[in-house]
């Protein structure tokens, strides 16, 4: 995995960016666009301590360098007076430049590997790396159910660069069920540092989604991937009682240290 991010999801910046440069706090803007988006202007000035005209500024040139866009979302129950404010997810170019430049070489390494060992090495490196993670995670998720183990699993990845939230499945606006909320928590990964990777070998997608099914104790389905052409990895997780049958809680893992096989 990747270096920490700076900022994690779900901790307002506590320090105003005045007396940074504006490359700093640009490169600030692109992760909380990441951890946060979509995300408007004026939520990200409240974050940064910054004014709303300032931080429409660094989004201006991040949008015009192609390292966001603004998310274009699916109208949905009673529409709204007035001009809906602009709200911005990170794009592919911008992925690439949270990530860094060391995915080509993994792309390498890996095509390496489906050469020489066939598909089921790259599948058997793909487990063997999540089961690492896991193993690292699992001390570390110590909550008596999904929703808190789901809480404390964001608060690891966004320390390993996945700029990660966990968020209520949003109500229904119409029909039925309207204003009931869902019982389940959605995992947000605003950031992927192995996006390239995974867009080539989807393996380690499938293997990230079983690891964390399994340290939540819970069946989990994976709705989107950035590497599938999201602005976020989102993976469904139920909180009710009965998510946890079948599963038999969560599994237990050797005790590792937090760093082991990232």
């Amino acid at each position: 995995m990747s270096a920490p991010a700076q900022v994690s999801a779900g901790h307002a910046v506590s320090h105003p960016a005045s007396h940074e440069t504006d490359g700093t706090t640009r490169r600030r803007v692109l992760e909380l666009v990441a951890s946060r988006g979509p995300v408007t202007a004026g939520a990200l000035a409240t974050v940064l301590g910054l004014t709303a005209p300032a931080v429409r500024r660094h989004l201006g040139l991040l949008e015009e360098d192609g390292k966001i866009t603004v998310h274009e979302a699916t109208p949905s129950g009673t529409p709204r007076r007035g001009r809906p404010a602009r709200r911005y997810v990170v794009t592919s170019g911008g992925q690439s430049e949270l990530a860094g430049g060391y995915q080509e070489i993994a792309r390498q390494v890996l095509r390496f590997l489906k050469e020489t060992g066939g598909s089921a090495a790259v599948a058997g490196f793909a487990k063997e790396r999540f089961d690492a993670v896991a193993r690292s995670y699992a001390p570390h998720l110590t909550a008596a159910d999904a929703e808190g183990r789901a809480a404390q699993l964001v608060q690891l990845l966004s320390a390993d660069g996945y700029a990660a939230s966990v968020r209520p499945v949003p109500a229904p606006l119409t029909g039925p069920t309207a204003g009931v909320v869902a019982p389940a928590v959605q995992l947000c990964q605003g950031h992927c540092p192995v996006q390239h990777v995974a867009e080539e070998f989807p393996e380690l997608c499938e293997q990230e989604a079983r690891a964390f099914s399994e340290l939540l104790g819970s069946h989990v389905q994976r709705l989107a991937t950035i590497a599938g052409g999201a602005h976020a990895c989102t993976t469904n997780i139920p909180v009710t009682a009965s998510a946890h049958q079948g599963t038999g809680g969560p599994k237990t893992f050797p005790a590792t240290t937090p760093t082991e096989g990232k």
